[in-house]
This record gives C-alpha cells, structure tokens and sequence, in this order.
C-alpha cells in the first residue's frame, strides 16, 4: 500500500473510531465475498463493517484516544463500528457467527471499556432499544388507564353522594319552613310597651320639677 493510501486509510479509522458508540472486532477468516456482503447487510445501516490493516488500526485507534484494542488487532481483522444501537450489531454478529462459524467475535470496545467476546453475546443477548421503549410507552399507557379509572371511581361515587344529599335537603325543607318566626313579634312589642311606660313614669317627674320654680315666683314677690 502506498503511503499516501495508508495516511488516507488511518484517517478514515480514526473518523470511524471517534464517530462510533462501539466497534466490535471480529476475524473472517475463510469467509467469501458474497459471506461478508451478507454479514454487512445483516447489521443494518447503522453499523460500517470494515476489514482493516491491523497496524494501521493501531495507529487510528491511539489518535482516537481509543486504548486496549493492540491485543485483539491479530489475524484478519475486520471492524463493526456501530453509530446506531450496538444491541443491533452484537445480535447481527452473533446470529451470523451461529450461521457461519468461520466469523469469529474477538471483543471489542465500548464508551472507553474494552469488551471480551462474552460481554458482547450478553450484550447481543439484551433488548434493543426499539423494544425497550416501546415496553415503556406500554407500561406507562396501562399505567394511566389505571390511573384514570382510579380517578373516574371517586368522581361516580361523589356525583351520586352529591344527588342523594340534595334529593335528602329537597325532602326536609318542608321542615324548616315551619319554625315559629313571626311569633316572636310580640315580645318586641311588649319590651317596647314597657319602654314607654318607663317613658311615661318618668316624664311626670321631669314635669313636677319644672312646676316648682313657678309656684316660688309669687312668693318672692310678697
């Protein structure tokens, strides 16, 4: 390879390093070329599967700060660098490696964590995230049908309370129409008979009192 073909082939890796959430290793040897075009397609669009020089994949991984990979990087190699979902990519490689044994999964790497072969069968062994969220959304759905009939219960409860106590009020107000108000209008009238006659009892002493400097005046004059 021609220098200026593997400078190009190092910045294509470290792109491919830095754009990724995974890249899982693999070694094909004995696979065809009809093999790993099917093995392409089986991971989807958003996983790149690429056969690699190994030492230019050391030298792409370090400018990618990626650490750990020098020993999977032996045989023929050739990288999943998954920018989807790497369940996806996990289950693509296991099935087919399932298919076709000459695939074989080395490990790979994974949010700055070096991954063994077995983590990543237990990853491929996990839901997608397609899944996930849609036992999500199911859940919470189931979640407020419940809650909504939690909630519509009450209100039934409260609108028939609601009716039985106004049929009750409607029942009894005969009752209170029949209380004594107006009987009370004469004890206001006596208290206020009595006023007067207190009125009437004092007034004529008022009155006396007035008379007397009267009948002293002719006395005087004398």
């Amino acid at each position: 390879m021609a220098r200026q073909d593997k400078a190009t082939a190092v910045d294509m890796l470290t792109e491919e390093f830095r754009g990724s959430n995974a890249a899982l290793l693999t070694e094909y040897r004995g696979l065809t070329v009809a093999q790993l075009k099917q093995l392409r397609r089986s991971l989807g669009d958003r996983a790149n599967y690429i056969v690699v020089k190994n030492t230019l994949t050391k030298i792409a991984a370090e400018r990618a700060g990626v650490e750990g990979l020098n020993e999977l990087l032996a045989g023929p190699s050739a990288i999943a660098f998954v920018k989807g979902d790497p369940v996806d990519a996990a289950k693509g490689l296991r099935d087919f490696a399932k298919e076709h044994p000459l695939l074989v999964i080395k490990g790979g790497y994974m949010d700055g964590v070096i991954l063994t072969a077995a983590e990543i069968g237990k990853i491929a062994d996990l839901e997608s995230r397609e899944v996930l969220l849609s036992r999500l959304a199911g859940a919470m759905k189931a979640s407020l049908t419940q809650a909504a009939g939690l909630f519509q219960a009450p209100l039934a409860q409260t609108a028939r309370l609601l009716g039985a106590l106004e049929a009750k009020l409607g029942a009894e107000a005969p009752v209170a129409e029949e209380a004594p108000v107006a009987e009370e209008a004469p004890v206001a009238e006596a208290e206020s008979t009595e006023t007067e006659s207190e009125t009437e009892a004092v007034a004529p002493v008022a009155e006396a009192s007035t008379d007397e400097p009267a009948s002293d005046a002719p006395a005087s004059d004398e």
